[in-house]
């Protein structure tokens, strides 16, 4: 039986859990009518690299549930720490007050981020790291004197989260369009994304390509421009668009050139996605302000940390009316038991070497994706550090219609054989924790690409 058919015997606990959710719960970028005929899977439990649900079966979390997790689900080192700081200090207020966790966190970021960052400000998801990273930008230049400069400059198919702020800085239409009125659109640059490389065209020449036209777009309105936010290497809810380190080396020196901030958004590349721990170091560049978020935790706790260099923070640091003071808040800002999450994640980052075994991985990947480069429905098969995309196309590597749906063809066929891959459109790709062994691995590249072939027989 498929692990979503309806049973004939009386209604389990796992059926009963999904009408309760049903009843009750309006769920994150979903269309709710759909989950008349593809329930919600309700997680009883989680080891590992697997969640369970509550009639037993098993999924392999090839995409991190969304990304966060980094080392396995109830991994005993984080759970440890989380313990103990439970019985010690739960939640105190950061305006006025401090705490070890929040102190311990800022200072192993600062040492661990690019040179230059020397201040964190903390909020508690990546939306609110975003809308962090444009504020501080915009009332930067305003201390400065500077008050002209009021927008923003993303790449095109950017996505940095939905609230309004992050919205404005987006560009994707089906997260955008409907909210048309109550944003204020960035100004859209060429993305350097080297799939989108003209026959013959080499990726150098598509981030030159793209540089030459952030140099055109800042030449017009870099008086207006606050700061320009990239997603470095990787441009993750586009479906995976892939560039090379050197456009940001160029975006750096453009930035500086014509006098705009340059802000990082590593929420999702971030902790060692990439190859390194932060994808900025491939290009040895500082951002003035860097997002973090999602796997900062290891997937425990919502927590963002927003890093900027020491010369925005003192613009900032005056005797001067309250109104240049940055005068941002949430309730659980630097909540303690993230912040323990967050320190025990790091720790293992150090303890098991975790950089240096995903590089021995990737080579393996590698070799384990020559099948795929060779499929004749997929196309762009690509990989950046620890994560792996490719596009489900026609015979004729053409994208398949949208109404056909082939992306969840491939999700439903995989859940069916216990692994959890999530597509974006007809994009799949991989993102799963570092703890995968040498079995998962084999059952994730056997199970997806017999979920390539189901999706694309006709």
């Amino acid at each position: 039986m498929s692990a979503h058919s309806t049973p004939s015997h009386p209604a389990s606990a796992h059926q009963d859990w999904i009408a309760r959710d049903l009843g009750a719960l309006w769920h994150p970028c979903t269309q709710m009518k759909t989950h008349e005929t593809f329930p919600p899977i309700p997680i009883a439990r989680g080891q590992g690299s697997w969640l369970y649900d509550f009639d037993g079966r098993r999924y392999l979390d090839a995409i991190g549930s969304w990304w966060v997790n980094l080392f396995g689900h109830a991994n005993p080192l984080i759970n440890e720490r989380i313990k103990t700081q439970l019985d010690t200090l739960e939640h105190v207020m950061l305006a006025g007050f401090t705490h070890q966790p929040v102190i311990e966190l800022s200072e192993q970021l600062i040492a661990r981020t690019p040179h230059g960052l020397t201040r964190v400000f903390y909020a508690d998801n990546g939306s609110s790291g975003i809308e962090v990273a444009l504020k501080m930008s915009f009332h930067f230049w305003q201390n400065q004197g500077q008050r002209g400069k009021t927008r923003f400059i993303a790449l095109a198919n950017s996505y940095h989260g939905e609230t309004l702020g992050a919205l404005g800085v987006g560009d994707i239409p089906i997260f955008t369009h409907t909210y048309a009125p109550l944003i204020q659109p960035a100004f859209i640059a060429p993305a350097p994304d080297c799939q989108q490389a003209a026959a013959g065209e080499s990726c150098a020449a598509v981030t030159a390509r793209a540089l030459a036209g952030m140099r055109a777009l800042l030449e017009q309105v870099a008086a207006e421009t606050c700061a320009v936010i990239v997603e470095p290497l990787v441009q993750c809810a586009a479906g995976m668009k892939m560039h090379e380190p050197a456009y940001l080396t160029g975006l750096r020196a453009l930035c500086d050139e014509f006098a705009v901030h340059l802000i990082a958004d590593e929420i999702a590349v971030g902790f060692g996605r990439t190859g390194t721990l932060f994808a900025c170091e491939q290009a040895d560049i500082t951002p003035d302000i860097l997002c973090l978020s999602k796997g900062i935790t290891g997937g425990y706790l919502p927590l963002s940390a927003v890093l900027s260099t020491e010369a925005i923070y003192q613009a900032f640091y005056v005797d001067a009316p309250a109104r240049r003071a940055f005068l941002h808040s949430h309730s659980y800002t630097g909540n303690p038991l993230a912040c323990t999450a967050a320190l025990a994640s790091l720790a293992i980052f150090d303890t098991h070497d975790v950089l240096a075994r995903n590089r021995a991985r990737m080579s393996q990947i590698d070799e384990w994706l020559a099948p795929f480069r060779a499929h004749p429905n997929l196309s762009r098969v690509r990989r950046s550090g620890m994560i792996v995309a490719m596009d489900l196309t026609d015979a004729h590597g053409q994208p398949y219609p949208r109404a056909e749906q082939r992306g969840q063809r491939a999700y439903r066929f995989a859940l069916d054989h216990e692994v959890l891959l999530r597509p974006l459109g007809d994009t799949l790709y991989w993102m799963p924790p570092y703890t995968l062994n040498d079995a998962e691995w084999a059952l994730l590249v056997q199970v997806t690409r017999a979920a390539v072939d189901a999706a694309t027989a006709d």
